[in-house]
């Protein structure tokens, strides 16, 4: 069992309301093969995520610099991820996604600039999520080496949820995305509370 004080770093993660429980600790470490898997595929949806807001904004010149070089370092990531994923025979496969995606980008509002705040907002609530969990992944895991492999991904996570949220308060000042922000990690929490019945990096 993964004593729940396991879960005590991510309290330092700020952006999040509540730390990842236990239950996800221990479905995930016992599965690693189909986390490896969903996680290919978690790199490759934040790169998408990235070329499809500087896609959508390109007359935001400090968007489009800071988010060209978050979509080449998760394409880098990919990559790394899919190398574990042919060391240990896992074949690339498409996965079932789990509602947090889905239900975190409905909340995004409808009207400017209101919008690219959230989409920039829930960016950050997700890199913050990877964050943490890439973490737990790292102090948990049997396998030395892959262990290793996913602590050395955490300094990259934080870095990319601190731009997404800086970026944010370019759009907007800085009690409205503070405050927005605790609304969307209080939602992004009430998702987690209910444990995904396949073993995912965000469920």
């Amino acid at each position: 069992m993964i004593n729940s004080a396991a879960s005590l770093t991510t309290t330092k993660i700020k952006i999040l309301q509540r730390s990842s429980s236990p239950a996800w600790i221990e479905q995930a470490i016992a599965n690693l093969d189909t986390i490896l898997l969903d996680h290919s595929h978690c790199e490759r949806k934040a790169a998408g995520v990235a070329i499809n807001l500087m896609f959508r904004y390109p007359a935001h010149q400090k968007l489009v610099r800071q988010l060209t070089a978050i979509a080449q370092e998760e394409l880098e990531h990919f990559e790394q991820v899919n190398q574990w994923l042919e060391k240990r025979g896992i074949p690339l496969a498409p996965l079932n996604s789990p509602p947090y995606f889905s239900k975190l980008k409905s909340q995004i509002r409808h009207a400017e600039p209101d919008r690219l705040v959230d989409s920039l907002l829930i960016s950050a609530i997700i890199e913050a999520r990877s964050h943490e969990r890439l973490g737990l992944i790292g102090e948990h895991c049997p396998d030395p080496e892959l262990a290793k492999f996913y602590r050395g991904l955490m300094a990259s996570e934080a870095r990319h949820y601190g731009i997404y949220w800086v970026l944010a308060e370019q759009y907007s000042d800085r009690a409205n995305v503070e405050s927005r922000l605790a609304e969307l990690g209080e939602y992004e929490s009430s998702i987690l509370e209910n444990l995904y019945h396949e073993p995912r990096v965000h469920s």
